[in-house]
């Protein structure tokens, strides 16, 4: 055997022995939520399984960025909240109540899901960014996952029309027996209405 050849040769054993240990003591390039807890990410899709936008999440200090992108959306508002099981099957009821929601304890818009409302423009499109300290990346990655929803309709943050006027507002009712009432209702979800767009939340 020739000298390049033998040195080729052993080069490749290095190269496959170094593979190995890398698989075998994890050093390799997991996903950095797997990694560190500093990232994750979703990739939105409506009702046909077509996909409608993504969703960066990055860890920063205290606090976690979220970035969004969508596309191919209703134009308006839309409510747009953590939902507390990674399954994502149309009409998307399978994702669960917002994440961290205890009826007897917390009320919309104090879980810690409850974020902005999406601005989507004319043309489908709509991005937003924004910080958020009520949820850590780690949070997202519990037994049964979680994943972020798209509503139909605005987010109203608990607040209840009660009357023609746009600025008749009543507050939105801290009695857990009002749980399939439409105080109820506002108090589960800020009355956002149906699930538009879902997202597995995913290491990133």
């Amino acid at each position: 055997m020739k000298r390049p050849t033998i040195l080729l040769a052993a080069l490749a054993l290095i190269a496959l022995a170094a593979g190995l240990y890398l698989q075998s003591t994890g050093s390799g390039q997991p996903s950095s939520a797997t990694a560190n807890g500093s990232h994750a990410r979703a990739l939105l899709r409506d009702a046909t399984g077509q996909p409608v936008g993504e969703v960066k999440l990055t860890e920063e200090d205290d606090t976690v960025l979220v970035k969004v992108t969508v596309h191919d959306l209703p134009a308006g508002f839309h409510g747009f909240h953590v939902h507390s099981k990674a399954e994502c099957v149309a009409p998307f009821t399978s994702a669960g109540g917002h994440l961290g929601h205890d009826p007897s304890t917390t009320l919309h818009p104090n879980h810690p899901a409850d974020m902005p409302v999406l601005l989507v423009n004319a043309d489908g499109s709509g991005e937003a960014r924004f910080k958020t300290d009520r949820y850590e990346i780690g949070d997202l990655f519990d037994v049964d996952g979680s994943a972020l929803i798209v509503h139909a309709k605005p987010d109203n943050y608990g607040n209840i029309p009660k009357g023609a006027a746009a600025r008749d507002y009543t507050p939105n009712s801290d009695d857990p027996a009002d749980a399939n009432t439409a105080t109820g209702f506002t108090a589960a979800t800020g009355n956002a209405g149906d699930r538009i767009a879902c997202g597995l939340i995913e290491g990133g």
